[in-house]
């Protein structure tokens, strides 16, 4: 594609995409034809505030992915698209996606961009199988406390066999004495 001129005002919004491209944790393209407004709306809240959901021009941003160093995504924009900018967590939001999808069929995702590498429609909804955040680092707490808990067991057990040892010598000697005056 032969460079041409660029306007200013399209200067500037391949600017603030590459921005956005490179400041997200995730971006999820997809293809909006057929939704209404209120279901875009809908859409948006359902992202909620960690994911700016906008409609963009392919050429703008197909400029600004190769300018932010992603590459791999030029057939992803096709039709009308629209990206999902994920500055959160990556899953909810591709789980809030999926679930949208699922009520509204007209709404496609077409692929992404994950750590800085394209992805495809099926990446995307192995990350929306993932559990969140929070409740991966919940169970590896929980897993980390167990083995804390078992860790300090361990460490108790030689005190206490000592201690049931020492109890069990004396407890001999009681009787060997009792025994021994006895006789």
């Amino acid at each position: 594609m032969a460079d041409k001129p660029v306007r200013a005002d399209k200067a500037t919004a391949v600017a603030e995409l590459t921005d956005k491209f490179r400041n997200s944790s995730a971006t999820v393209l997809t293809e909006y034809r057929g939704l209404t407004v209120a279901e875009l709306t809908e859409l948006r809240r359902s992202l909620g505030n960690q994911t700016k959901y906008s409609v963009s021009k392919n050429t703008l941003a197909k400029r600004a992915a190769t300018d932010a160093g992603i590459e791999g995504l030029d057939e992803l924009f096709t039709g009308p698209t629209a990206l999902a900018f994920v500055s959160g967590d990556p899953v909810e939001a591709a789980k809030s996606l999926r679930a949208f999808a699922k009520a509204h069929p007209v709404l496609i995702i077409k692929g992404g961009v994950f750590e800085g590498r394209a992805i495809s429609a099926d990446e995307v909804s192995r990350i929306a199988d993932l559990e969140s955040r929070e409740v991966l680092l919940a169970k590896l707490a929980g897993a980390m406390k167990g083995n804390l808990t078992k860790a300090a067991g361990l460490f108790q057990a030689p005190l206490s066999q000592v201690a049931r040892l020492a109890a069990a010598l004396q407890e001999k000697r009681e009787q060997q004495d009792g025994s021994a005056s006895a006789e």
